[in-house]
């Protein structure tokens, strides 16, 4: 029985990590040593940066519905206006409620005005 050299495997493997490391800067885009590291790395910043980005953009879109209720009415803030929308039965997330006030000020306005009502 013949024996078989695992050469094409090998090569395949290798062409994969490099050619995930294009762009790379030095050794690290052709040598597959450091390529493998480099491009584990990478994908150990992407993985943690997925979560982080969803955190990123919760936060903005906090920030962003603050600053409108502000406008809206001085003396309601973000957890209040948050609380009111409970009451008041309104189910609209963060993301749309952030959209609403950055492109339809009125219809935000609507809905504050709504939360106000709820707490009062």
């Amino acid at each position: 029985m013949s024996r078989v050299k695992g050469g094409t495997t090998t090569h395949a493997r290798h062409k994969k990590v490099i050619k995930a490391a294009k762009g790379y800067y030095g050794r690290r885009k052709n040598a597959f040593r450091t390529a493998t590291q480099a491009v584990d790395k990478a994908n150990q910043y992407a993985t943690r940066d997925r979560k982080a980005r969803k955190r990123n953009f919760r936060a903005l879109w906090i920030q962003r519905i603050n600053a409108a209720v502000r406008l809206h009415d001085d003396s309601l803030t973000y957890s209040r206006f948050i609380n009111g929308l409970g009451l008041a039965g309104i189910e609209v997330d963060r993301k749309v409620l952030a959209d609403l006030a950055v492109h339809e000020p009125e219809a935000f306005g609507a809905i504050v005005d709504q939360a106000k009502a709820a707490l009062n």
